[in-house]
């Protein structure tokens, strides 16, 4: 199969705008945070880079209602606010405790 050059680059120039669209529409999805009550949800994967903490201090953490969550299809989610309250009460118990 033989096409022209201008055919080519035609093909080349739609391939490469489809791309575009990709990205343009990926990056959108990526900006787009979980929220509830307007504000901004954190994810498992979130925390435990956030807290540099194992996955079990996250669990024995939840388990203990030490840090609130939400469950939403199957999905543990955290209020940012709530985050910063148990960041905060944990410093005032290593520092008072």
């Amino acid at each position: 199969m033989n096409i022209d050059k201008m055919e080519f680059l035609n093909w080349m120039d739609r391939i490469m705008r489809r791309f575009d669209l990709l990205d343009e529409n990926l990056n959108n999805i990526g900006k787009q945070k979980s929220n509830i009550d307007g504000e901004e949800l954190l994810d498992n994967q979130d925390l435990l880079l956030m807290l540099k903490i194992s996955p079990r201090s996250l669990q024995r953490y939840r388990s203990q209602g030490k840090l609130p969550y939400y469950t939403i299809s199957g999905k543990v989610y955290y209020k940012l606010s709530d985050v910063h309250q148990f960041v905060k009460d944990s410093l005032a118990v290593r520092r008072f405790g």
